[in-house]
């Protein structure tokens, strides 16, 4: 098989000639969910999918990964039960749900507070994963995805720069040049048994204009456990630096993992450091709840005290669970991290909507994604991820068109590349160019530009 055939989400064995697009008018009469523009004129962004997530129980999961142990799962075709209605590029663009965090640290006049604030950012940036057990779609070459969000001063476009190995270009700024966020990002999954471990490859850099700054950092592990048995669940661990290139200052957060007792489970630690490497400032909290932030002399003391008085470290002395060999037992999530007097709270999690456990977990930003609202009509580009009609099938619970479109659309994609290799033709990408990152010197991918000029006349043929 030609590697670049081989990185595919779905192998269905239905055989479907036939295009089921969506017309753009259909789809936004789909997404509405029967809201209309309030008496201002301003669209309401929908709170829930417009069918509920299908049940995984007809399926046999074991059957299909089995073969798969030890394999990075980007270049295995994934059957359609895994997937969640949003192409990779959607899920990308959860990392802005919490961009305030960043205007934040815009207005700040000290760089080791805007440092705290840029370390939540961070932080925030992977918390919609928790729960979250679905693969999004894998973007077809050439797919974009634009997310403009006018109230929250910011827009933002990403574009499927490579195929194999898959590579998702983004960038985001400031609608009044304060900040801009970008990178690119090459996932890699591997299955070891009873859990799916995914490394998301690539930089996060994030440039604070009016403070002449530049941090970039890494995101952590991520692993699924229990893909065959038992309830799934999520950690996320290892070491992520965020280093202020302006200043030499840098933050070093640990993701820990769970431990046998789940003590840790999705608690994060570190400091911010000057660049003499003395310690300034502590960070603690949950990827999934909250970040604080507090002099290290305090926060040292405190542990001091803790540890003096035995803590509560009994609380913990508990037998591992029985059963062990089965399944990764998801321990019970201790109680919800306490605040030392004199921290200061950077960022919390917002509620998830009531109806997100069947709508596969999403967080109510992500609900509105892949939404296509009248304003639209025309304007997004139509290589645009809410325009593929296998990801707008799946949305509406139609699994039989979504599997049949995803073929379709695999197919049409692997015969591109055959008449490019025909003509010898090289694929170009539109918005991004190969280059290096210029604060860390690794390999990247820079926006171009143009994208938001609206110029959409010789974009590929994809859907």
């Amino acid at each position: 098989m030609n590697s670049e055939e081989e990185f595919y989400d779905a192998e269905t064995g239905l055989e479907s000639d036939d295009s089921c697009e969506v017309s753009y008018k259909d789809a936004s009469k789909q997404t509405a969910n029967g809201k209309v523009p309030s008496e201002n004129g301003v669209w309401e962004r929908r709170t829930t999918l417009p069918a509920p997530m299908f049940s995984r129980n007809d399926f046999s999961i074991w059957g299909f990964l089995k073969k798969c142990i030890g394999m990075e799962l980007s270049k295995i075709t994934m059957p359609i039960v895994f997937n969640e209605p949003l192409s990779f590029l959607q899920r990308i663009t959860e990392y802005m749900e919490h961009t305030y965090l960043i205007h934040k640290a815009c207005t700040l006049s000290d760089s080791f507070e805007r440092m705290q604030f840029v370390a939540a950012f961070a932080v925030s940036a992977v918390a919609s994963q928790w729960d979250r057990t679905g693969k999004p779609f894998n973007p077809l070459l050439g797919e974009t995805y634009e997310l403009m969000r006018e109230e929250e001063g910011y827009r933002m476009i990403s574009e499927q720069v490579s195929h194999h190995p898959p590579i998702s270009a983004f960038y985001a700024e400031s609608l009044n040049q304060d900040f801009s966020f970008h990178g690119s990002i090459y996932p890699k999954l591997k299955f070891w048994g009873k859990s799916v471990e995914a490394e998301p490859k690539g930089t996060m850099t994030l440039e604070l204009s009016k403070h002449k700054e530049a941090y970039t950092w890494t995101n952590p592990m991520c692993c699924v456990h229990n893909v065959i048995l038992g309830k799934l669940w999520i950690e996320q661990y290892g070491t992520m630096e965020i280093v202020n290139h302006s200043t030499g200052d840098k933050c070093v957060l640990n993701f820990k993992p769970c431990g046998m007792f789940g003590k840790e489970l999705h608690r994060v630690e570190g400091h911010i450091q000057d660049k003499s490497k003395k310690k300034r400032v502590v960070v603690y909290g949950k990827w999934t709840e909250c970040v604080y932030s507090i002099e290290t002399k305090v926060y040292e003391a405190n542990k001091k005290a803790e540890k003096k008085s035995g803590g509560d470290s009994k609380k913990h002395k508990q037998e591992p669970s029985p059963g062990g060999d089965d399944a990764d037992e998801m321990p019970d999530v201790q109680e919800t991290v306490t605040m030392i007097p004199g921290s200061t709270l950077l960022w919390r999690v917002a509620p998830r909507p009531a109806n997100s456990t069947q709508m596969y977990n999403f967080t109510n930003f992500t609900m509105a994604l892949n939404e296509l609202e009248p304003s639209m009509a025309g304007v997004i580009a139509p290589t645009d991820s809410r325009l593929r009609p296998d990801i707008r099938a799946m949305e509406t619970g139609d699994i039989d068109t979504a599997s049949q479109e995803k073929e379709r659309l695999e197919e049409k994609q692997r015969a591109a590349r055959r008449e490019r290799a025909k003509d010898e033709a090289e694929w170009s990408t539109r918005w991004f160019q190969q280059g290096s990152n210029p604060y860390t010197g690794a390999a990247d991918w820079i926006y171009k530009g143009g994208y938001f000029d609206r110029r959409y006349s010789d974009l590929p043929d994809i859907f």
